[in-house]
Protein backbone atom coordinates (compact mmCIF):
# COMPACT_ATOMS: atom_id res chain seq x y z
CA UNK A 1 0.00 0.00 0.00
CA UNK A 2 1.50 3.45 -1.36
CA UNK A 3 -0.08 7.13 0.07
CA UNK A 4 0.71 9.96 -1.57
CA UNK A 5 -0.97 12.96 0.46
CA UNK A 6 -1.19 16.68 -1.27
CA UNK A 7 -2.89 20.07 -0.80
CA UNK A 8 -1.20 21.52 2.29
CA UNK A 9 -0.39 25.11 2.25
CA UNK A 10 -0.39 28.51 3.79
CA UNK A 11 -3.80 30.21 4.90
CA UNK A 12 -5.04 32.79 6.90
CA UNK A 13 -7.38 31.97 9.85
CA UNK A 14 -10.75 31.88 8.58
CA UNK A 15 -9.28 30.42 5.16
CA UNK A 16 -9.88 26.46 3.95
CA UNK A 17 -8.04 23.91 2.64
CA UNK A 18 -8.77 20.46 0.93
CA UNK A 19 -6.43 17.75 1.50
CA UNK A 20 -6.07 14.78 -1.07
CA UNK A 21 -4.85 11.29 -0.49
CA UNK A 22 -4.16 9.01 -3.39
CA UNK A 23 -3.82 5.17 -2.16
CA UNK A 24 -2.25 2.76 -4.60
CA UNK A 25 -3.64 -0.92 -3.16
CA UNK A 26 -5.69 -3.56 -5.10
CA UNK A 27 -8.55 -4.00 -2.63
CA UNK A 28 -9.22 0.00 -1.61
CA UNK A 29 -13.06 -1.04 -0.14
CA UNK A 30 -11.86 -3.02 2.57
CA UNK A 31 -9.32 -0.40 4.02
CA UNK A 32 -10.23 2.24 6.65
CA UNK A 33 -8.47 5.76 6.06
CA UNK A 34 -7.09 7.99 8.53
CA UNK A 35 -6.23 11.44 8.68
CA UNK A 36 -3.87 12.32 11.30
CA UNK A 37 -1.85 15.12 12.03
CA UNK A 38 1.43 16.34 13.86
CA UNK A 39 2.79 19.64 15.25
CA UNK A 40 6.25 20.46 15.82
CA UNK A 41 7.07 19.50 19.60
CA UNK A 42 3.88 17.23 19.95
CA UNK A 43 2.40 14.16 18.98
CA UNK A 44 0.60 12.87 16.28
CA UNK A 45 -3.09 12.97 16.45
CA UNK A 46 -6.23 11.69 15.40
CA UNK A 47 -8.14 14.11 13.32
CA UNK A 48 -10.69 12.13 11.06
CA UNK A 49 -11.13 8.53 9.42
CA UNK A 50 -13.44 6.64 7.03
CA UNK A 51 -14.54 3.02 6.62
CA UNK A 52 -14.61 2.45 2.28
CA UNK A 53 -16.85 0.26 1.96
CA UNK A 54 -19.37 1.53 4.73
CA UNK A 55 -18.72 5.23 4.69
CA UNK A 56 -18.84 5.54 8.33
CA UNK A 57 -16.64 8.49 9.64
CA UNK A 58 -15.43 9.50 12.85
CA UNK A 59 -13.84 12.71 13.60
CA UNK A 60 -11.98 13.96 16.85
CA UNK A 61 -13.68 16.53 18.97
CA UNK A 62 -11.55 19.51 17.70
CA UNK A 63 -12.53 19.54 14.15
CA UNK A 64 -15.84 18.13 14.41
CA UNK A 65 -18.02 20.55 12.86
CA UNK A 66 -15.24 22.39 10.52
CA UNK A 67 -13.49 19.46 8.53
CA UNK A 68 -14.93 16.75 6.37
CA UNK A 69 -13.54 13.67 5.44
CA UNK A 70 -14.98 11.95 2.46
CA UNK A 71 -13.82 9.29 -0.14
CA UNK A 72 -13.94 8.55 -3.84
CA UNK A 73 -13.41 5.15 -4.53
CA UNK A 74 -13.36 4.96 -8.28
CA UNK A 75 -10.30 7.16 -7.84
CA UNK A 76 -8.77 5.60 -4.77
CA UNK A 77 -8.84 8.24 -3.12
CA UNK A 78 -9.76 10.35 0.17
CA UNK A 79 -10.11 13.70 0.99
CA UNK A 80 -9.86 16.04 4.08
CA UNK A 81 -12.08 19.35 2.97
CA UNK A 82 -10.85 21.76 6.37
CA UNK A 83 -12.92 25.19 7.15
CA UNK A 84 -12.88 28.00 9.68
CA UNK A 85 -9.34 26.97 9.99
CA UNK A 86 -6.96 27.75 12.81
CA UNK A 87 -3.56 28.51 13.84
CA UNK A 88 -4.01 25.65 16.25
CA UNK A 89 -4.50 23.71 12.99
CA UNK A 90 -1.33 24.31 12.05
CA UNK A 91 0.50 20.80 11.74
CA UNK A 92 1.65 18.35 9.17
CA UNK A 93 -0.76 16.15 7.96
CA UNK A 94 -0.87 12.53 7.11
CA UNK A 95 -3.23 10.33 5.60
CA UNK A 96 -2.81 6.19 7.12
CA UNK A 97 -4.42 2.89 5.56
CA UNK A 98 -5.12 -0.39 6.89
CA UNK A 99 -7.30 -2.93 6.31
CA UNK A 100 -10.46 -3.19 7.57
CA UNK A 101 -10.89 -5.07 10.87
CA UNK A 102 -14.16 -5.64 12.97
CA UNK A 103 -15.40 -3.38 15.42
CA UNK A 104 -14.92 0.88 15.58
CA UNK A 105 -12.61 2.75 13.63
CA UNK A 106 -9.22 3.36 14.78
CA UNK A 107 -8.73 6.42 16.20
CA UNK A 108 -5.27 5.69 17.49
CA UNK A 109 -2.29 6.61 15.38
CA UNK A 110 -0.11 2.77 16.43
CA UNK A 111 -3.16 0.93 14.37
CA UNK A 112 -2.36 2.15 11.30
CA UNK A 113 0.03 0.26 9.44
CA UNK A 114 0.50 2.32 5.75
CA UNK A 115 1.37 6.21 6.03
CA UNK A 116 1.45 9.11 3.21
CA UNK A 117 4.77 11.07 3.40
CA UNK A 118 2.80 14.60 5.23
CA UNK A 119 1.74 17.83 3.94
CA UNK A 120 2.14 21.12 5.80
CA UNK A 121 -1.13 23.23 6.99
CA UNK A 122 0.12 26.33 8.28
CA UNK A 123 -2.83 28.65 9.47
CA UNK A 124 -1.70 32.54 9.99
CA UNK A 125 -3.14 34.34 12.34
Amino acid sequence: VQLQASGGGLVQAGGSLRLSCAASVRTFSSCDMGWFRQAPGKEREFVAAIRMNSGTIVYANSVKGRFTISRDAAKNEVYLQMSSLKPEDTAVYYCAADYQQIGALRVVARAYSYWGQGTQVTVSS
